[in-house]
């Protein structure tokens, strides 16, 4: 299975932001960097806690603290409500630390956690049965809620009240947007807010909910504002989240992961984010952007794929340090096991995808959208496996797995201009009995189906791509920033941009810079190291991973910078993205 040549552009730096930004203290590089991605002030860059956005600006959220106060104040029981991947993980982890740093009674405060294979997603009726042994007067859902109206229904009927905290989309019922009757509602996405960060992630809408709280309780008395409760000792658990769930660092999202990654830097983090970072031999005195998403949360998510979160969570909220790092080795042992189930289904998935582009009537090019399911294919990892795959071959891609019930649970990833979730709306409109649920983002959804709707729904996906998408969405666009100056490249240079907060939607450079090819050969099974002369005549170190077919004499090479260490020595090295067409 080829990958799709990607079209290479550059962005475009306004000379009057990079010089703007120069005169505000940035380096030439980082001025042209920033710039490109829109900043256009030095302001914007700054990571302050002032700067946040109010919690003020959120719909509800005055409701949320006034049930949440009174709830605390009469010393009545709170159960949380958590989702099984790290965005969930970590809003449970910030609320339970929160609210305990509020004043709630010890032991007054509980979560449950749904088994993705057998409760399925968000707060169902089985979710609210499961919560009852606990006696709540308050469920309070992090990262889910929005469209669990059946859920919400259920617990209202059974005398509880619910605040739902969510980030996700709401439901749509007969096309209307239906919100479900929780005494509060806080999410950015829900209709009539206002609030200006729409990407929060659901751990940053449960931050959020409590910096309210702490205002409500301060205006009670409770607290004095010199001697209020710190809620930034949360901030590592936020910037994990966030990043783990992919969401866009806008301005505010970038401050909330800056201040996290800060705390990690300085050695202040909860014992669990420690120990992530030492069971994943990460540095976490260097802490990046890179680590918490590739490193620390696939291990937390490795066990709502294939075991059970409150492993995650219990990691999260321990503060026994010696408890924290047990965990993390048993998520880093679950995360290694998940990746082998991965690779499996991948080699199948490649395998599916050669006999379907085989197919003479494709001319060799992938269908505009992919839906793939094998009976032997895990339920845990078919979004990764999407995900994969919507990155090599750039198309909407859905994959299913048999889930416990017999039903195909599919996990799907997509491509701009492709929203998923309005998709699978306009599918279950033309085939109202096909889609048993479904629910998601523009670029990632999960849909239900019964057991033999997998071509019908293939068929229906198919036709929305075929009406949605053209040439020119289905052909990658990889972003770049243009040639690397000489002189950055340097170890200082590189370490000036680790520091930096990069992530979705501020994506981290990549460079581009037509080279002659000195040497290459494959090192381990599939990568491709090769020895470089840059413009200017230097001789670069630089490895493709994954990448074994061999390059021309000359080529125009798209790549990010990284340290290579070795016995106490680091060396700058270009890792290789994409081959360019020339220039």
């Amino acid at each position: 299975m080829s990958a799709a040549k990607p079209q290479v552009v550059t962005r475009d730096a306004p000379p009057r932001a990079v010089w703007a930004l120069e005169q505000a203290g940035l380096s030439p590089l980082l001025a042209r960097l920033f710039a490109a991605r829109g900043v256009r002030s030095a302001e914007e860059l700054d990571d302050g806690l002032a700067r946040l956005l109010a919690p003020e600006g959120l719909k509800g959220i005055a409701a949320a603290a006034t049930l949440l106060a009174d709830t605390l104040q009469r010393g009545a029981r709170i159960c949380i409500v958590a989702d099984y991947d790290c965005d969930g993980a970590t809003a449970c982890a910030v609320m339970l630390r929160g609210l305990a740093l509020l004043g709630a009674r010890p032991g007054s405060v509980d979560y449950v956690v749904p088994d993705r294979a057998v409760h399925g997603y968000g707060l169902t009726p089985a979710i609210v049965d499961l919560a009852l042994s606990q006696q709540p007067a308050l469920l309070v859902t992090v990262d889910n809620g929005i469209a669990s109206l059946a859920g919400v229904a259920h617990a209202k009927a059974l005398g509880l009240q619910v605040l739902v905290t969510d980030h996700h989309l709401p439901a749509l019922v007969d096309e209307r947007i239906e919100l479900p009757a929780a005494d509060a509602l806080v999410n950015p996405s829900q209709p009539g807010c206002e609030f200006a960060s729409k990407n929060l992630a659901g751990v940053g809408v449960a931050f959020y909910v409590l910096l309210a709280l702490r205002g409500e309780l301060r205006q009670r008395g409770v607290f004095e504002a010199a001697t209020q409760p710190r809620l930034d000792v949360l901030l590592d658990l936020v910037a994990l989240g966030t990043v783990a769930d992919v969401v866009k660092l806008d301005a505010n999202n970038r401050r909330l992961v800056a201040q996290g990654l800060r705390r990690m830097r300085a050695g202040r983090m909860q014992p669990g984010v420690a120990a992530l970072f030492s069971a994943a031999g990460r540095d976490a005195s260097r802490a990046t952007g890179f680590d918490l998403g590739f490193a620390l949360g696939p291990r937390v998510n490795a066990a709502g794929r294939l075991s059970d979160m409150t492993l995650g969570i219990e990691c999260l909220t321990t503060d026994d340090s010696t408890r924290a790092l047990e965990l993390a080795r048993q998520l880093d042992a679950i995360n290694r096991e998940r990746r082998e189930i991965e690779a499996g289904m991948r080699e199948q998935a490649e395998l599916k995808l050669d006999e379907l582009l085989s197919n003479p009537a494709l001319g060799g090019d992938p269908p505009p959208a992919l839906a793939l399911f094998e009976p032997e294919f895990h339920e845990g990892v078919v979004g990764i496996v999407a995900s994969r795959i919507k990155d090599r071959l750039h198309r909407p891609t859905f994959v299913f797995a048999r889930g416990a019930d017999g039903q195909l649970k599919g996990s799907g990833r997509s491509i701009t201009g492709f929203h998923l979730r309005d998709a699978l709306d306009l599918v279950s409109k033309r085939h109202p009995d096909l889609l048993k649920k479904f629910g998601g983002h523009a670029m990632a959804a999960g849909c239900t189906l019964e057991d033999d709707g997998f071509e019908r729904f293939n068929t229906a996906l198919q036709q929305v791509a075929r009406e949605w998408l053209d040439e020119t969405t289905l052909t990658r666009t990889l972003r770049t920033d243009g040639p690397l100056p000489p002189e950055a490249f340097t170890p200082a240079a590189v370490a000036e941009l680790e520091a930096q907060v990069w992530g979705q939607a501020f994506e981290a450079p990549l460079f581009c810079d037509e080279v002659q090819v000195l040497s290459q050969r494959i090192v381990g099974e599939r990568h491709l190291k090769l020895r470089l002369k840059a413009p200017g005549g230097l001789q670069r170190d630089a490895i493709w991973f994954g990448h074994i077919d061999p390059l021309p004499d000359i080529a125009r090479l798209a790549y990010r910078l990284s340290l290579d260490e070795y016995q106490g020595q680091q060396r700058v090295q270009m890792v290789v993205e994409a081959l360019a067409d020339p220039g």
